[in-house]
C-alpha cells in the first residue's frame, strides 16, 4: 500500500512540475511578444507567431488571418500609431487570470497596462485583456490566435 501511495505521489509530482514548466515556457513567449512590442522589434514579434495566426484587435481592420498575419498587423499597427500621433507605447503584462496547457495546445488570458502619450499628453491604460492561443511545435510554443479587449 505505501508504495502505490508513493507512486501515485511521485506521478503527480512529475505531472505538476511538468505542466508548470509548460506554463512556464508558454508565459516566456507571451512576455517575448510583448518585449518586441516595447521595442519595436518586429523580427522578433514575428518569431513568436506561427506562421498561420489569426488577430482580432481594436484597430481598423480589426482582423487579420493567415500567413504572415502578425507581419500584416504590425505594419498596420504602426500606421494607425503614426495616424493617431501615439508615441512610447509600454505594455506591462500582469499576473495571468489563466494559462491552461493542454498537450500541444494553450490558452492565456493575461491582463495589461499601457502608457503612452498622444499628441505629447501622457495616457495610462489599465486592465486591458490580452488573450492568446499558442501551439507547440518542432520550434517550440508559437502564437497561433490573439484577441485584444482594450479598457
Amino acid at each position: 500500500m505505501n508504495k502505490t501511495v508513493m507512486a501515485l505521489a511521485i506521478a503527480f509530482f512529475a505531472m505538476t512540475t511538468a505542466a508548470g514548466s509548460e506554463k512556464q515556457d508558454v508565459m516566456a513567449v507571451v512576455q517575448q511578444w510583448v518585449d518586441s512590442l516595447n521595442n519595436d522589434d518586429s523580427k522578433t514579434m514575428n518569431a513568436a507567431c506561427a506562421d498561420e495566426t489569426s488577430i482580432i484587435d481594436d484597430f481598423p481592420p480589426h482582423e487579420w488571418q493567415g500567413a504572415g498575419a502578425c507581419a500584416r498587423w504590425k505594419n498596420d499597427f504602426d500606421a494607425f500609431l503614426k495616424k493617431t500621433e501615439v508615441t512610447g507605447l509600454m505594455a506591462s503584462i500582469l499576473k495571468p487570470r489563466h494559462v491552461d496547457v493542454t498537450a500541444d495546445r494553450a490558452y492565456v488570458v493575461v491582463p495589461v497596462n499601457l502608457s503612452f502619450e498622444q499628441k505629447g499628453k501622457p495616457f495610462k491604460e489599465a486592465g486591458s485583456i490580452f488573450t492568446l492561443v499558442l501551439r507547440k511545435g518542432s520550434v517550440g510554443w508559437r502564437i497561433t490566435g490573439w484577441a485584444w479587449a482594450a479598457h
